[in-house]
Order: C-alpha cells, then sequence, then structure tokens
C-alpha cells in the first residue's frame, strides 16, 4: 500500500527557508511522479510543482519558481521541499501526492487534477509570519 507522510513544516518568518520531507512507504520513490499542493484557508488546493518520473523533469509554478527546490533521494526513499525566500503568500498546509509513471500525466503534473493523484499524504502546516 502507498502511504506518504509529510514533515518538516513550522513557524518561520518572511524571508527565512524551510525544508518539507514526503518519505514514501509501499512504493518504489522513482517509479511515481510526486507533486506536492498547498492549500491556504479559503483557497483551492494549489499545484506548487511536480516531478516527473515518466516524462523526466520537475516543473514548478509561477508563483514559487527560483524560490523552491525539490529533490528526490531515492536511497531513502524520500523527496524533498526546500522554499528560500518565504513570503506571505506562502502559508499554507503542504501534501505531497504520488501516482504511477505508468500513467501517462501531463508534462507539467503540477498542473494536473488533484484526483489524477493516487496516494496523498495528511499534510504539514507552513506558517510565515514576523
Amino acid at each position: 500500500q502507498v502511504q506518504l507522510v509529510e514533515s518538516g513544516g513550522g513557524l518561520v518568518q518572511p524571508g527565512d527557508s524551510l525544508r518539507l520531507s514526503c518519505a514514501g512507504t509501499g512504493f518504489t520513490l522513482g517509479d511515481y511522479s510526486i507533486a506536492w499542493f498547498r492549500q491556504a484557508p479559503g483557497k483551492e488546493r494549489e499545484g506548487v510543482l511536480c516531478s516527473n518520473a515518466r516524462e523526466g523533469g520537475t516543473y514548478y509554478s509561477d508563483s514559487v519558481k527560483g524560490r523552491f527546490t525539490a529533490s528526490r533521494d531515492n536511497a531513502k526513499n524520500t523527496m524533498f521541499l526546500q522554499m528560500n525566500n518565504l513570503e506571505p503568500d506562502d502559508p499554507a498546509v503542504y501534501y505531497c501526492a504520488a501516482v504511477s509513471k505508468a500513467v501517462r500525466m501531463p508534462v507539467e503534473c503540477q498542473r494536473s487534477r488533484e484526483r489524477d493523484f493516487e496516494s496523498w499524504g495528511q499534510g504539514t502546516q507552513v506558517t510565515v509570519s514576523s
């Protein structure tokens, strides 16, 4: 059974950095496309980035491009989200989601529908406040 667990959220000040983790069990991370979504109160869930295992490459939303970076540690079956220069619009619950690379997804899979992803983590809260 595919399971995802996010961690690393917390309270930081504007301009600070934070690294989130998405640890996977029950599957091989390299065989899955992994996306990070976020949802702020009163807003729709937004795709932040996606590491596309089928097409290759990592794709970022315009709102985080240049500030957020994703990386995989396949040995640890974990994906990381490094968030730098956090801004007042970044606070949200951050979720990771996975879909098998056997499933054809849009190249920029962070634009995909939530229901296209097979598994979701429980989320981790990021708060940015001075």
